[in-house]
């Protein structure tokens, strides 16, 4: 695991021999916007989903620029029922060979219990919407393609925080269990066939789930993550996708749960969070304020 790109080699054509098209989901930002770079940077062209429009259109223009590959937009809410024979007729043509299934959503930034969690009917319908079967209906539409063509690349996104049962996040977190096991079992019907069904399970990443914490040596930029994870591409059906955390998965699988559940464990971990949302809400306004100020 030290040494992803000696142990778990891709051929500079690894990508382009795939197929012409990516499609990554919820692609306007964090995780999804550096894959997006990533993969058009590796020769294949994009296309790019998520509900915001003129995000998108920004993002095709600076890929395009950047790297020279085509972009196609479509814009699309993965929280709601009924959009997929859409994006199944804007994309039915291409020759897609990776899919990168990250739209995601998380309940509450701030920890609580499931009972204490805001909307709490709709936010059930939309979490299983946009993380659950999102991923499952995408890889129905691309899958087939896959399988005909006999090569192919899926990543499916879910969390470090899924490794473990996760108080406080028990919504966000069985949602991204789904999202192994499912991974998982269509890597075990599908590895014969050529293709490559991974799960993503990062932790800290600095993305507007985590209130754009500042990069440091466990919390790394969409780009150092995304960078790294597709060097552990042949290494599994499932990944951490850095080193560090790597370690940090086996550290949260070797605390006792006894000591992980407890009270003030808990209370502590929503303190943090608090207080991390707090500052990141002071430095905005500050900013803000400057900005105003100097105009």
């Amino acid at each position: 695991m030290l040494f992803p790109s000696i142990c778990f080699p891709l051929s500079q054509s690894f990508f382009n021999s795939l197929g012409e098209w990516a499609v990554v989901t919820g692609a306007s930002e964090g995780i999804g916007r550096a894959y997006a770079f990533a993969l058009a940077e590796k020769g294949m062209n994009v296309v790019i989903m998520s509900r915001t429009k003129i995000t998108l259109d920004q993002l095709a223009k600076e890929i395009g620029d950047t790297t020279g590959q085509q972009v196609k937009v479509i814009v699309t809410d993965f929280m709601k029922d009924n959009i997929f024979s859409e994006i199944e007729d804007q994309i039915r043509s291409l020759d897609i060979g990776v899919l990168v299934n990250n739209v995601g959503m998380l309940p509450s930034f701030i920890p609580c219990k499931f009972l204490e969690t805001a909307h709490l009917d709709q936010t059930i319908t939309t979490v299983i919407n946009c993380n659950v079967k999102t991923m499952a209906k995408m890889c129905k539409i691309i899958l087939p393609g896959m399988e005909s063509r006999g090569k192919g690349v899926i990543l499916n996104i879910s969390s470090g925080v899924a490794s473990i049962p996760f108080p406080l996040y028990s919504l966000y977190a069985a949602s991204k269990v789904f999202v192994e096991r499912f991974s998982q079992g269509l890597q075990a019907e599908y590895k014969d066939k050529g293709i490559i069904i991974q799960t993503v399970a990062p932790f800290g990443v600095s993305t507007r789930m985590t209130a754009y914490q500042a990069p440091n040596v466990v919390t790394l930029s969409p780009e150092e993550f995304v960078k790294s994870s597709l060097l552990y591409l042949r290494a599994g059906d499932k990944t951490h996708g850095s080193v560090c955390h790597i370690v940090l998965g086996w550290l949260l699988q070797s605390i006792p749960l006894k000591v992980l559940y407890a009270e003030a464990m808990l209370c502590s971990l929503q303190d943090y969070v608090k207080k991390k949302a707090a500052l990141k809400v002071s430095i905005c306004a500050t900013s803000n304020f400057e900005h105003i100020k100097n105009k």
